[in-house]
């Protein structure tokens, strides 16, 4: 092959990488549950390591509407195959943070992957679950 050749057909093979590689990618779709308040904004977090479930690093993927309704639904599109793990929170009063009691309990709606029973934030091997290539679809109930 001569190298003119080669410069017309580089283009098409990126192309064809670059398109392959959300093929081997799947969506996220998060359902809410017990959306107790029609105030504020209901916010998702999909993370996928210890460092971004700690507060550390960035999640991969975040979103946010208002509530409307005792359910709301999520998709985050193309997840490369791995664990992640979800964190909502439900700012009731739109002041921009979680509001606790005296002893750090939240006052406004929360929840996390796999909904785990415990009283305190959830470790990340608690919360964590597998997006496949195909995607995954999980069931988030807040407290």
């Amino acid at each position: 092959m001569n190298r003119a050749a080669a410069f017309r057909i580089a283009p098409f093979a990126l192309i064809a990488a670059l398109s392959s590689a959300s093929a081997f990618a799947g969506d996220l779709t998060v359902k809410l549950h017990g959306i107790r308040a029609q105030t504020g904004l209901v916010k998702v977090a999909v993370v996928d390591s210890q460092e971004a479930w700690d507060g550390k690093a960035a999640p991969v993927q975040a979103d946010g509407a208002p509530a409307q309704g005792e359910e709301a639904s999520f998709t985050f599109k193309d997840l490369k195959p791995g664990s992640y793990a979800v964190m909502i929170t439900h700012d009731e009063n739109g002041n921009g943070k979680m509001d606790t009691n005296l002893v750090g309990m939240p006052l406004e709606g929360y929840g996390f992957s796999n909904n785990p029973q415990v009283m305190r934030k959830p470790t990340w091997d608690e919360a964590r679950f597998q997006v496949t290539a195909t995607g995954a679809a999980i069931d988030v109930d807040l407290r």
